[in-house]
């Protein structure tokens, strides 16, 4: 750390402090009550998270021909029954109530075109995806969560309670001993991108809402801000982490040099897309009955193995078949943004690549979304709520924040009225008298480069104990660098991602290293067989003195 308690801070003191401007954080701040002062911090603008970049839609409950059952199946089906059955349970059995909720905040949803109206789905129309026995996939066309970010947003412009502070990073969660001796999140330090200076920030709770971890890799689905902020934060402040080693690499991401990070949704091969080589032939019948419809970790492995095979840069997903006035009207942001690369998907296949997605792991929490920390919750991907298992069914990961956002709102209301209230603490500021302002910005660049790319070749799709050595050699020389790095220049956006997804990229190698079978999306060569039992992948972080006291 560098910085040294000194002088009391100029510090801003709230009820409930929320990371993340996502539909985790979102959520959580809309079901807090209006007596409660929130603060909701962003690292870009308060638009800017993860959510606004799904585009299938929110699994749930929604047909009378579907049941809790079955959903739970199919989620235990696709995550290899690593899943904790309660927690799956729990949260789908809550889906119903939670896309009723997503509809009263305004949230459009798709509707069935009149004639196709039936009671049992409300009106709505639901889609199919890999890995659901039924349509459950409620959407707002191919703009999903842009659409619930949106209304959501505009629930939070609606709420003097709320503070929204944007274009500040979080740096580190701040610890001290509670009446009890334990270890208690009591803020946290936050840069101010703006003004290049670091501010301290009290809360009675705390909400980790800050997304996964994919940008350890060097192809991505995500936008620049899913760093492993919040795992690495958690971290570091004592909290557990599990089953980092499962991180799930979507099947289709558009591959063309301009189109930086673009997702081709799972919902083209829910509607009847097919998956070809570049001479125009099917191949996911080799690989799995289910074709194009099986889970995304079988469906990544079958192109991943069909390029290296061929030397080819890509495959095609092909939805050209279909009538053209049916693509544009249920994927027009996949159209139009097609076009603008010259790929008519109407006439002609789209080009797409596997490419790092979602974070299956991460912070240990219960069914409240409380973590190992006192007053530290976390929610959405940056969480191990135990939905997931060893591969994330399509769609649930936007129902886990919807419902987890809930009930995380819920114990804190109740956590906040059994307190006698918060006393305004004396908390240190930072001090950055002992850092120079650094002249090597290159180094940081490069270690980013070189991080992402040994990740991508030795810790992807498939994966060897020699790869995966390799690489723990390699991010141990590059955590002993960033980190004196980090202890002697000042610090800035750049610096701080590139400290947490080095630590992030540990704690994946670690994991997958203790893992010695193929489940779900860790696939190793090794070890190719799945074993009888079932168990999470649990790292605890070494003892460590509150930050504060």
């Amino acid at each position: 750390m560098n910085f040294m308690p000194t002088e009391q801070s100029s510090t801003q003191h709230f009820d409930v402090v929320i990371i993340g401007s996502g539909a985790a954080g979102l959520t959580t701040a809309l079901q807090l009550p209006n007596h409660l002062s929130i603060a909701i911090i962003c690292k870009q603008a308060l638009k800017s998270g993860a959510t606004p970049w799904a585009q299938g839609g929110v699994a749930a409950v929604l047909d009378e021909k579907d049941s809790v059952e079955s959903h739970c199946s199919d989620t235990m089906a696709a995550g290899a029954h690593l899943n904790n059955a309660k927690m799956v349970k729990s949260i789908i059995e809550d889906s119903t109530e939670s896309i009723h909720w997503l509809i009263e905040q305004g949230v459009p949803f798709t509707r069935e075109d009149k004639e196709q109206i039936t009671n049992d789905k409300e009106g709505f129309h639901l889609t199919k995806e890999g890995g659901h026995s039924f349509r459950r996939i409620i959407h707002a066309a191919d703009a999903t969560g842009a659409a619930i970010t949106s209304t959501l947003i505009d629930r939070v412009l609606e709420r003097k309670n709320i503070s929204v502070f944007e274009n500040r990073i979080a740096v580190d969660l701040i610890t001290s001993p509670d009446n009890h001796g334990q270890s208690a999140c009591v803020g946290l330090y936050v840069l101010n991108l703006d003004k290049d200076q670091v501010e301290a920030f009290q809360a009675g709770s705390t909400v980790l809402a800050t997304g996964g971890a994919s940008k350890v890799y060097l192809y991505t689905s995500n936008p620049d801000g899913a760093s492993g902020d919040g795992i690495a934060m958690a971290w570091r402040a004592g909290c557990r982490v599990a089953n980092m080693e499962f991180n799930q690499f979507h099947p289709t991401c558009l591959y063309h040099p301009h189109a930086k990070s673009f997702l081709i949704s799972e919902a083209l091969r829910g509607e009847g897309a097919h998956l070809k080589l570049p001479n125009g032939e099917r191949f996911m019948h080799k690989f799995d009955e289910r074709k194009e419809l099986a889970p995304r970790d079988i469906v990544a492995r079958a192109i991943d193995h069909e390029m290296k095979r061929l030397g080819c840069d890509h495959v095609t997903l092909d939805i050209s078949h279909k009538p053209a006035d049916f693509i544009k009207s249920h994927f027009p942001t996949i159209y139009e943004r097609c076009l603008k690369f010259n790929i008519d998907i109407t006439t002609e296949g789209i080009p797409v690549v596997p490419a790092a997605h979602y974070t299956c792991g991460g912070v240990v929490i219960d069914h409240k979304g409380r973590t190992d920390v006192r007053n530290l919750y976390a929610i959405g991907e940056v969480a191990h709520s135990g939905l997931h298992g060893a591969n994330r069914l399509a769609s649930n990961s936007l129902l886990e924040c919807i419902v987890l956002g809930r009930a995380a709102a819920k114990n804190i209301e109740k956590h906040h009225q059994e307190a006698s209230g918060y006393p305004k603490l004396n908390i240190p500021a930072w001090d950055d008298s002992l850092v120079t302002d650094s002249d090597e910005d290159v180094i940081i660049s490069h270690n980013w480069d070189e991080l992402r790319r040994f990740m991508w070749d030795y810790v992807g799709i498939v994966r060897t104990t020699k790869r995966l050595e390799r690489a723990k050699h390699r991010v141990d020389l590059l955590m002993r660098e960033i980190h004196d790095y980090y202890s002697n220049y000042k610090i800035g956006r750049d610096l701080i991602e590139l400290r947490n997804l080095v630590l992030v990229a540990d704690l994946i190698i670690r994991s997958a290293l203790q893992r010695k079978e193929s489940r779900g999306l860790h696939f190793t060569l090794d070890h190719p067989e799945i074993l009888a039992t079932a168990k999470d992948t649990l790292l605890t972080p070494p003892p460590k003195q509150p930050t504060w006291r």
